[in-house]
This record gives C-alpha cells, structure tokens and sequence, in this order.
C-alpha cells in the first residue's frame, strides 16, 4: 500500500511544518492553491526528494467555483504578512477579516475561476492508500472536506483540522460539535484542540 507520511492540504508557503518535514522519511503532499504561497512552498523545500507538490484547490465536488485570494502587492500594503493565508471560495470571509489594523477592501483581492479536485480525486492522483497524519486548513471549508473522505479507501491515522471558520468567519460552534460525533462515529476520538486547530487520532 502506498503510504504517505503527511498530506496537507491548504499547505499556505510551509512555514511551520518544517518539523513535520524533518520528522518524516515517508512521502509528503502538499496542496496549495495561491500561486505566490505555492511558488514559495516549492522554493522552501526544494531540496526535499520526498514532497510531492500540488497546485489545487480541493473541495467535495468538481463544480467551477470561484476562489478569492488577497493579491500579494495587497498583502505588503496591509502591512499583515498572514493575509497571505486566508485564501477561501468566499470573498465574504477575506472582507472579514477587516479591522483597524487590516484595511482590506475590495481592490485587494483577487478572483480566479477554478475546477477544484476532490480529495477523493486527490488520493487516486498520488496512488494513497494510507496517511499517518493529515493536515487540513482552508478557511472554513474543512466541514466539506471532512464529509467528502472515504475512511474505507483511505485510512487516516491523525488528522488535524482548523475549526475557528466552520460555521463563518470566527464562528464554529455548532458545526464543530456535529464534525466532532461525525469522526467518533468513525472511531476517531480527539486528543489535542488549541485556539485554532483540533487534533483526532484513530483508535481501533
């Protein structure tokens, strides 16, 4: 079985999964949709022989949709290097991400027109059969994803998810206690949650 050693998707530039690079001798899979996130990313690893890079979004089907994204001589103006971070299918969540010290605006973001792959499509593209740890952080459309994966065809030993924009931007409440009995339902049990990220690991 072709077993992965991590998957992110939504990997942003790799900055701060360096450890996680180093930790693992198995494959990795990184999956970033901004360009400029993506050019980076491949530039930060590129010496690493084990990475495999995939300039996608994912979503849980194939419809055209549009993904809006901070334009990068935008994320220099605003002065907030993790506006580089945000990207999302809604416009609605970068604009609200406004604030007195984040005068985002219409102008500064960008639109694109894309196919997104699924993440079934994504396991069948590298051949997965197996992840020991996967990494999913999309600005709100983690729900989707989660719902979308076959645990029969992939078997995911950890998986660890942003939860702050489940239901909007900042706002996650209901959605994280139905994906919470969602994933105990599939024998995964959580064992680690901080500000932004919660952590399950399967337990059978």
């Amino acid at each position: 079985m072709n077993n992965f050693g991590l998957v992110v998707i939504g990997a942003h530039n790799g900055s701060g999964l360096e450890n996680d690079v180093l930790n693992t001798s198995k494959k990795i899979l990184f999956v970033e949709p901004v360009n400029y996130n993506f050019l980076e990313l491949q530039n930060r690893y590129k010496n690493q022989k084990n990475i495999y890079f995939d300039n996608s979004a994912v979503s849980n089907n194939n419809d055209k949709l549009n993904f809006f994204s901070v334009k990068k001589n935008s994320v220099e103006k605003l002065g907030k290097h993790w506006a580089t971070g945000i990207g999302s299918f809604s416009k609605k969540h970068i604009l609200d991400h406004k604030s007195k010290r984040f005068q985002i605006c219409d102008n500064d973001i960008d639109v694109n027109e894309i196919i997104p792959i699924t993440f079934g499509q994504l396991m069948t593209k590298y051949n997965i059969k197996i992840i020991d740890k996967l990494l999913i952080d999309i600005e709100g459309s983690e729900k989707k994803i989660i719902k979308s994966i076959d645990f029969e065809k992939t078997f995911i030993k950890e998986l660890i998810f942003e939860y702050k924009h489940l239901d909007d931007t900042f706002v996650f409440n209901d959605s994280l206690k139905k994906i919470i009995n969602y994933l105990s339902d599939k024998n995964f049990k959580e064992i680690n949650r901080d500000k932004e990220n919660i952590t399950f690991k399967y337990t059978q």
